[in-house]
């Protein structure tokens, strides 16, 4: 019963025998045990559910939830400043592209098309696809050695 419950077998013998020593006890103190196999198989199963409790014990926090300190994890103002101002830069910088240029790098980066579903959707070649975004990079990176 313990082994389909997930003990292995050297667990599942170490609850049986300490379950059968608490019988002993129990018995010893002068309780009447109706059903000795039902007795060990509760006691086996419960010792079973206390060991798998202590052994997760670590999962659990201690710490009321009102107690725990919460980290703000929004940006700082000088973090969302230094954002947009380097949007602004890139937006720029793509300014001085095509406007074909400008289309197939923003459904490849920002939309997630692949270069053959844009060659698709534009009924340009796969080849002048890749020639478009490389443009764009080399663009964006001569901007970046520039700041």
């Amino acid at each position: 019963m313990l082994r389909r419950f997930g003990a292995s077998p050297h667990d599942a013998e170490d609850l049986v025998q300490e379950a059968v020593l608490r019988l002993h006890v129990y018995a010893r103190a002068g309780n009447e045990i109706r059903s000795p196999e039902s007795f060990v198989a509760r006691t086996a199963l419960n010792l079973a559910v206390d060991a798998a409790r202590h052994a997760h014990a670590s999962l659990y926090e201690d710490t009321a939830v009102e107690d725990l300190a919460i980290i703000d994890t929004r940006p700082r103002p000088d973090e969302v400043f230094d954002a947009e101002e380097s949007l602004i830069i890139m937006r720029d910088a793509l300014d001085r592209v095509s406007l074909r240029t400008r289309e197939v790098f923003f459904m490849h980066r920002l939309q997630g098309f692949s270069h053959a579903e844009i060659a698709s959707r534009l009924g340009i070649s796969k080849s002048t696809i890749e020639k478009h975004i490389a443009s764009a990079v080399t663009i964006l990176a001569m901007q970046r050695e520039l700041e």
